[in-house]
């Protein structure tokens, strides 16, 4: 199974239409879909090293246009799109709390949680719910969000060939501890908020 989805990720990769996915995956992600960019990243970098930064930038403007999104659900649509997105999530009932936590520590939550794997479609909803100021997320987001795609982007660059060796003699360990973690962000995300 992981060796298909390996094959698969690698061909989109090397594809011409590989940025539009990326950027696609990387809208998306920040404000409803589950799956984070850096599935198209890491292999889009390992495919083409020599494209890693223009790879990262794309990640970073498309996740904060998808997070201006989330915002705008938070802030416009919470009670419809929002709350349903939040419910399947499994945090409609942690809303108020973290709410309540962004008039003390909006800045460090955008900047933490959009670095780590908490899935920041969750900090985008909350940001509009709060009703954060839309200059500060916006600067926020291309702060955490580019750290994050740049350094992923920097890492695979340097070590791709060793790392690409690596993944595809333990591609099997590679996507559980990848599922694994996709799990746990979701799982600190449901403890944290």
């Amino acid at each position: 199974m992981f060796k298909r989805l390996y094959d698969w990720t690698l061909a989109l990769s090397a594809s011409p239409r590989a940025p539009q996915a990326l950027a696609a995956i990387s809208f998306a992600e920040s404000s409803f879909f589950p799956v984070p960019p850096d599935v198209m990243l890491v292999p889009m970098v390992m495919a083409k090293p020599e494209r890693a930064w223009n790879y990262a930038l794309v990640c970073t403007i498309a996740s904060v246009l998808g997070g201006l999104a989330g915002y705008a659900i938070g802030a416009m649509l919470y009670d419809t799109l929002g709350l349903w997105l939040i419910r399947l999530y499994g945090y409609a009932d942690k809303m108020e709390a973290f709410r309540a936590l962004y008039q003390q520590h909006g800045h460090w939550i955008i900047l933490i949680k959009g670095f780590t794997p908490i899935p920041f479609k969750l900090i985008t909803i909350a940001s509009g719910l709060a009703g954060y100021d839309l200059v500060w997320f916006v600067l926020l987001s291309l702060i955490t969000r580019g750290a994050r795609f740049f350094l992923v982007a920097g890492v695979m660059n340097r070590f791709g060939a060793p790392l690409r060796r690596f993944i595809e003699a333990n591609l099997t360990a590679v996507g559980i501890i990848s599922l694994v973690a996709l799990v746990a962000g979701f799982a600190a995300a449901k403890l944290l908020f």
